[in-house]
């Protein structure tokens, strides 16, 4: 056992994800964001999650908060998302429909349905997706190109799910909108941040006739800017990877969420979905390494 995994477990067993779960998201809604788990960890997972919260919908949550009735939300609320819309969130669907539990996906309205790939899984060649996600939409897309990715290059298998698996989870899955291609927002200029967003409500909306109102900030990125491209697309709500928990007073367009880490480990799962992680790493907040920024390109 690693020591991480040995400091998940301490935490665990500490009592504070406990304490937490009790005191603090007892009369807050919690977001989850996962992106890209197996059957069997989401077994685990939304078996624990289902037990110990009462998971509600993204659309309940934004339609309590558009009426101020703070009352529809019961205790302990959760809501679970999935960012990217990767092809083995199909698998999670028998889960999904055993636990009978709302789950949204915010899809990447042109990669899905096609041999395209995330531009952040790009193995060929090897580079930092971290100092990558620093530089400009245009420089990023340029060195890309010179290591071989191009947005609209189909390879071999997808990686994001298709049209079928839209089709027949729909039923059960809120989807909603996670851009175009999956930019950093504020390293676009406003005309490709513009198109990223809106580009990908319509998309959404012609090619699959999802009621599209809700966007999730890739990587978590936002500023004011597109904050205000949301409102003007017609979207209700955005949320980002920002730490913390929500309430129906919470601004809709900065809607704060807990990262998962995609765990299987059940007291890493534990000790992340109560908020003690991100309480502890990000010092309550105050540090994060993405979220909202002033510094956009024109």
């Amino acid at each position: 056992m690693n020591m991480k995994k040995i400091l998940f477990k301490l935490l665990r067993f500490s009592g504070l994800p406990l304490l937490f779960r009790e005191f603090i998201q007892k009369n807050k809604v919690s977001i989850l964001v996962f992106h890209d788990i197996d059957k069997e960890t989401a077994e685990r997972t939304f078996s624990y999650l289902s037990r110990k919260y009462n998971v509600i919908g993204l659309n309940d949550f934004i339609k309590a908060s558009q009426n101020n009735e703070g009352s529809a939300i019961p205790k302990k609320a959760l809501i679970i998302t999935f960012d990217d819309g990767h092809i083995r969130n199909y698998e999670m669907l028998p889960v999904i429909k055993k636990y009978n539990i709302p789950v949204t996906i915010f899809l990447c309205s042109s990669i899905i349905s096609t041999n395209r790939h995330f531009w952040f899984k790009y193995n060929e060649r090897p580079f930092s997706v971290s100092k990558l996600k620093e530089k400009s939409n245009k420089q990023r897309l340029a060195f890309l190109s010179q290591i071989g990715f191009e947005q609209d290059k189909e390879f071999d298998r997808p990686q994001a799910l298709q049209k079928r698996h839209i089709e027949e989870m729909r039923e059960l899955v809120n989807m909603q909108a996670h851009t175009v291609f999956h930019p950093i927002l504020p390293k676009c200029t406003f005309k490709e941040a513009e198109k990223e967003i809106l580009g990908s409500k319509e998309a959404l909306k012609k090619n699959y006739d999802l009621d599209v109102n809700a966007l999730a900030y890739p990587n978590g990125d936002y500023s004011e800017r597109d904050i205000q491209i949301c409102k003007d697309a017609g979207y209700s709500s955005a949320l980002t990877v920002d730490f913390g928990y929500n309430t129906t007073k919470t601004d809709m367009f900065r809607l704060k969420r807990l990262s998962t880490n995609d765990t299987s480990d059940i007291n890493e799962l534990i000790v992340r979905s109560s908020g003690v992680w991100s309480f502890f790493k990000t010092r309550n907040g105050r540090i994060q390494d993405y979220g909202i920024t002033t510094n956009v390109e024109n």
